[in-house]
């Protein structure tokens, strides 16, 4: 049980599990596009997101980790040869990559970048203080689910497209809008989660801007929005059902599991697996 215990802080708090989601849902994009999959964007696609979530987790190192009321923090900053080995490697795995897609690709990453970097870094002044991107109030929901989109439909796009494959831009935009509801989906419930931890940092999410409870039912409405979206959506008929499953599955775990009183912190990251599952349900149709 123990050991159990240790590979689980290891897949989830060493962003293992979150970068494999990033694979995924790039593996998705190409799926539903019917694209010839690159494993250099891949590749980029799950090292670049597990670089930029442990250089958000390396910024907002507190003092004291140790001292951290968050198992997380006290987790990460207590292995830090663990975060650094995996920095190393995916860095290297990632410039490797990098030499083998189109330049084109290096531009829209390099935009993409910007925007990620942006959010965390105190580049910008907000009333008199320096911040990043998340101090601007709600933003932080909308600029994960975008930068997600971004990099799991634009950049297997991008490079298909600069090597000179044949895009469908109706489906690719669909997809691309589609991507960033989903997001939304996904990402909600760790901020009704986080609260407490997110005003610690001075963060204003949309569960503090328009309560928990009026939260939670965003969650259900767009869950809800993003089925009848997919039902018109212009994909193969298969694709969309494998879809629709993982919506209907998402509704049940944040009814019986996820917004149940006393719900353990943990249990948000089936969210995470939910960006897996999505796959898989694809694959499962398809197939």
């Amino acid at each position: 049980m123990q050991l159990l215990r240790r590979i689980y802080h290891f897949i989830i708090f060493s962003n293992i599990l979150i970068a494999s989601a990033a694979i995924a849902q790039c593996l998705l994009t190409y799926l539903v596009l019917g694209l010839p999959s690159s494993w250099y964007v891949i590749g980029i696609e799950g090292t670049a997101t597990l670089l930029l979530y442990n250089f958000s987790l390396f910024l907002s190192k507190p003092k004291d980790p140790q001292a951290s009321p968050y198992l997380r923090t006290r987790w990460v900053f207590g292995h830090e040869y663990i975060f650094w080995i995996n920095n190393i490697v995916a860095l290297g795995f990632l410039l490797f990559c990098l030499g083998n897609v189109h330049v084109f690709t290096w531009l829209f990453l390099s935009f993409v970048g910007i925007v990620s970097v942006g959010y965390s870094l105190p580049v910008f002044r907000f009333f008199g203080k320096r911040g990043g991107l998340r101090q601007i109030p709600g933003l932080k929901l909308f600029h994960i689910a975008v930068v997600w989109s971004l990099s799991s439909v634009g950049l297997p796009v991008v490079e298909s497209w600069a090597t000179a494959v044949p895009i469908d831009w109706g489906q690719a935009n669909t997809l691309g809008l589609l991507k960033i509801l989903f997001l939304l989906i996904c990402t909600l419930p760790f901020d009704i989660r986080d609260m407490k931890q997110d005003s610690y940092y001075h963060l204003k999410t949309i569960p503090h801007l328009i309560g928990e409870y009026r939260a939670k039912w965003l969650c259900y409405i767009l869950v809800a929005i993003h089925i009848g979206l997919l039902w018109v959506a212009p994909f193969a008929s298969l694709i969309k059902e494998g879809m629709m499953l993982t919506d209907i599955l998402i509704g049940i775990a944040l009814y019986v599991v996820l917004f149940r009183k006393n719900v353990g912190y943990h249990q948000v990251y089936l969210l995470d697996i939910a960006l897996l599952v999505q796959y898989f349900c694809v694959v499962l149709f398809l197939y």
